[in-house]
């Protein structure tokens, strides 16, 4: 059985997609586990602000800035097969790869088919929906799933405490992971009120454990071909 790796584009009435629209300097990835949305916005624009206050009106609950990025958690996600890309995707037995990227009106996506009429009837679906759909690649797939799908946040967060998820966010907040390093494990618990040694615990085991669930990936990352890699 040969599997076929399709990217595309498709342009439609929804809230992500018809902002980038007016906003067309903007970029915009979206990860959905059909729960929930996380999106990161790169706007490097004058119209940062207003980016910002139309995402608020859509019902953000947190968020994290950084030097012109903001990573924004939706609350619950709304998606259905009429307004929703991924959720016909998923219908039709299709891999998809995130993130999705949102740029000038389009949502690209990419995809892992294992029949070409999976395929036919994912763009027949969507064009009965009225959306309009562009191809933009179709090749071979080399085999190497493991090398292209994205981490889940399953794999990757679920043994963190809540605590320890505090504490790498915090820390992230502060500048802690930058280079150079906007402040310290000691000023960083000073701000927050709590003892350092214990502050610096849950982001030691917080670290340790991310980097424990990453391995495996890179192990697997590397097995590619190094033109895949590329």
């Amino acid at each position: 059985m040969t599997l076929f790796e399709i990217s595309f584009r498709v342009r439609h009435d929804c809230p992500f997609g018809n902002l980038s629209a007016r906003f067309p300097s903007m970029k915009m990835f979206v990860w959905c586990n059909t729960e929930h949305e996380v999106v990161e916005i790169i706007a490097d624009s004058p119209d940062y602000a207003n980016i910002k206050r139309e995402l608020y009106s859509a019902g953000i609950i947190a968020e994290i800035t950084d030097e012109g990025n903001v990573h924004l958690i939706s609350k619950k996600c709304g998606c259905t097969l009429d307004n929703s890309v991924t959720r016909n995707i998923d219908l039709y037995h299709l891999l998809q790869i995130f993130p999705v990227s949102i740029q000038a009106g389009w949502e690209h996506y990419r995809v892992i088919a294992f029949k070409h009429s999976e395929i036919k009837r994912l763009f027949d679906g969507l064009e009965r929906k009225g959306f309009v759909i562009e191809v933009l690649g179709k090749v071979p797939f080399d085999g190497y799933i493991a090398s292209s799908l994205a981490l889940t946040a399953d794999a990757l967060f679920s043994n963190l405490t809540e605590r320890q998820m505090d504490a790498l966010l915090t820390s992230y907040s502060y500048g802690y992971y930058r280079l150079p390093r906007k402040a310290d494990v000691a000023t960083i618990a000073n701000r927050k009120r709590v003892p350092r040694t214990t502050f610096e615990e849950h982001l030691r085991k917080a670290e340790n454990k991310l980097i424990s669930g990453l391995v495996p990936y890179l192990q697997l990352f590397r097995q590619a071909f190094e033109k895949r890699r590329a």
